[in-house]
């Protein structure tokens, strides 16, 4: 089964890949590596999901939150790719940021809502390394971001 045909089977609606607002690009490739800019959690409406885990929101709040920034990473993997999934090899790493409140202890919980999409969309190709930190605010006052890198064929 194709990544797309396992996007199709899951139901999962990408959202736009949106262009970058500051001086940088919002992928790169270098050689076969393509990193992706860290992408914030924005809902399904365009929103920004805001807050700190731990205090406005929960860890399954953070979670979902975590799942939307990894759709909006493969958005982004899609467009550099020319729309052709097929082109990637593997998912190499992820890179979690939580806004999260001093006492919060689950930043990998939250991250894992990353990590779940990306595994169910690309397989044992989406099994990667992951660092998932706790920080103590992120742009625009945002829950979570994370960026990636991956591995074209």
């Amino acid at each position: 089964m194709s990544y797309e045909e396992k996007i199709d089977e899951l139901n999962i609606i990408l959202p736009e890949a949106k262009s970058p607002v500051g001086n940088y690009v919002a992928t790169k490739i270098s050689g076969k590596m393509l990193f992706i800019s860290g992408q914030i959690s924005i809902d399904e409406n365009g929103q920004l999901i805001k807050g700190k885990i731990g205090k406005d929101l929960d860890t399954e709040a953070g979670y979902n939150a975590a799942k939307r920034c990894a759709l909006s990473i493969i958005a982004q993997v899609k467009k550099a790719c020319g729309n052709d999934l097929s082109k990637i090899k593997s998912c190499v790493k992820l890179t979690g940021f939580v806004n999260s409140s001093e006492d919060f202890i689950d930043q990998p919980k939250v991250i894992n809502g990353a990590s779940d999409l990306i595994a169910s969309i690309f397989g044992n190709e989406g099994m990667h390394a992951r660092a998932a930190v706790s920080t103590n605010s992120l742009p625009l006052g945002v829950s979570v971001e994370v960026d990636a890198i991956f591995e074209l064929k």
